[in-house]
Parts: C-alpha cells; sequence; structure tokens
C-alpha cells in the first residue's frame, strides 16, 4: 500500500513534488493556533494501518515543533503504522557541546525529543561537525542524504573555468569532495594570526587563478559573514565575483541582501528551506532513499 505524505504548513510545495516522485496518496489535515495561542490539529485522511511521511523543514523550529508533535501522535491514535519525518533541514545541531558554563547541550535534548514520536528520520547535510554519526545523539534510524553531487553537477554544468574555494582549514573536507565531482581545482584560504584580534588571510596561488570563477561552498549560509568575509579577500586579491552555493538558505536577517551586496556573481541554493535563491532540487534525491524503505 502506497505511504500518505503530509505537508506541516509551509511545506506544501516540497511535499507535493515529494508526494508525485514516489507515487504516494497526499493527506489532508488542518493545523491552526486558537485564539489563546495554542495549536489545533485535526486529520482528514483515513490512516488507517497506512505508513505516513511527515514532511516539515525546521528552520526556525520552535515553532513548528508542536504541530509537529502533535500531529505525529494524533496519526498514530488514528491507527498510522508508522511515522515517517523528512526534515531537509534539520534544526539544533550546533550546540553540540558545551561553550560557556552553564549551556545545555541543546542538540542532544531536541534529538530526544524527535526520536520520542517519529520512527524514521530523513534530513539532507546535517551540520555533524563534532560529532560522527546522527546515532550518537538520536535513538532511531536517521537517513543522511548528500546535497554534493548537486552542487558539483550544477558546477560542472553551469560554471566556466571553477575554483572552488574554502573560507578555512575546516571547510577542506567539504569543499574538495564537491570539487573532485566536480573536476575542478579547489583551494582554502590560509589564515595567520598575529595576535588575539588580528586575523591575517590570504588567497594562496591567487596569480595561478586569475582567469578562474571562484566558488564559494558551504552547508548552511547562516548570517552569512564567512562568505562575505571571503568575497572581500577576493576581491583585494583581484580575483572575479564569486558564485556562492550553499545547502541550506537559512540567510538570518538581512543577511541575503547583505551577500548580494558585498559584489557576487550569483547565490545559489538547495531547496532544503524555500528561498528566492533556490535552484538546485533535492526531491529526487529524498525520494530515492524514501523508496528504498517503503519499497523493500
Amino acid at each position: 500500500m502506497k505511504p500518505i505524505v503530509f505537508a506541516l504548513p509551509g511545506n506544501e510545495t516540497f511535499a507535493q513534488q515529494l508526494a508525485t516522485a514516489l507515487e504516494a496518496d497526499t493527506g489532508e489535515t488542518t493545523i491552526r493556533n486558537f485564539p489563546d495561542g495554542e495549536t489545533y490539529v485535526r486529520v482528514l485522511t483515513d490512516v488507517s494501518g497506512r505508513e505516513v511521511i511527515l514532511v516539515c523543514t525546521l528552520d526556525h523550529p520552535d515553532g513548528k515543533l508542536l504541530p509537529l508533535y502533535f500531529l505525529s501522535h494524533t496519526l498514530k491514535s488514528l491507527g498510522a503504522k508508522c511515522t515517517c519525518i523528512v526534515a531537509p533541514y534539520l534544526a539544533y545541531m550546533r550546540q553540540d557541546k558545551v561553550f560557556h558554563p552553564g549551556e545545555g547541550i541543546t542538540s542532544a535534548y531536541f534529538a530526544k525529543l524527535i526520536s520520542g514520536f517519529a520512527e524514521r528520520l530523513f534530513t539532507i547535510d546535517p551540520h555533524l561537525h563534532r560529532r560522527s554519526s546522527m546515532a550518537e545523539i538520536y535513538s532511531v534510524p536517521c537517513m543522511v542524504l548528500h546535497a554534493s553531487t548537486l552542487i558539483s553537477d550544477y558546477i560542472r554544468d553551469h560554471i566556466g573555468n571553477p575554483l572552488l574555494i574554502g573560507p578555512d582549514s575546516e571547510s577542506e573536507q567539504w569543499v574538495s569532495q564537491v570539487a573532485k565531482d566536480a573536476n575542478a581545482p579547489y583551494i582554502v584560504l590560509e589564515k595567520v594570526r598575529k595576535g588575539d584580534t588580528e586575523v591575517n588571510v590570504t588567497v594562496p596561488q591567487v596569480e595561478k587563478y586569475k582567469d578562474h570563477t571562484p566558488v564559494l561552498v558551504d552547508d548552511i549560509i547562516s548570517t552569512a559573514r564567512t562568505m562575505i568575509e571571503t568575497v572581500n579577500h577576493l576581491k583585494k586579491a583581484g580575483m572575479k565575483p564569486p558564485v556562492c552555493i550553499g545547502v541550506h538558505a537559512v540567510f538570518a536577517g538581512n543577511a541575503y541582501q547583505e551577500l548580494q551586496n558585498a559584489g557576487v556573481d550569483s547565490i545559489i541554493t538547495c531547496n532544503t528551506i524555500a528561498h528566492a535563491s533556490n535552484a538546485l532540487d533535492v526531491t529526487a534525491l529524498m525520494a530515492a532513499s524514501l523508496n528504498k524503505i517503503f519499497l523493500s
């Protein structure tokens, strides 16, 4: 029997595209707020004995979590066989240690909460900076997908003479893989600390790459400060305006406009978070992974 795809508010487009790719049914709900701000959830589709997929990308997660939690439990109370969450962007992955006394490790708390009401979680390029796998904090199966192939294909097909650039040494592993798949060279900016507050940033082998198109690649563009600073360094080195590519278009505050104003050629992101910069569609990637579960 086909699974049923439910869209949380704001996720209707991605959910419909995913249902089409899966040849799955789509479910109907009513999700709204009472005048006092509490959440009302009603399921209008018969889900008895059916496997259900809840689509909810988790940028700005605090307002999305309770509707997701309530809907999952409501579906189970109505006889749903399994609830699977598709969160193309997964929040609360950065606070993965105590940086200052008195802090909590919220990534672990969030994982425990999600694991309490979902049988499976599918996500794309979560921020696993200090963790080797999702299993360290999630107790349910997590399918982690990667957009690197989509990005490298785009670079290879749309950008002439590309040079991939990592803003620091931490980015090298990510940038080097995309560069390899795109058959393009890459460099990583070199930082030399001269004091507590002064850092000298240089572009290595800059003369060798003056005729290349710089391509900045990162998993999350949030405040965009790292990319903006990198763009400024490339300007000073006399390089062409860069193409900026990110998986997740968080763009907090005016970050998108500020990055545009920095003097970039273009800004490209995946549709893990709906944004004007979306040019890379992860629907087929997600559908292929889901099919392995539901068609097995």
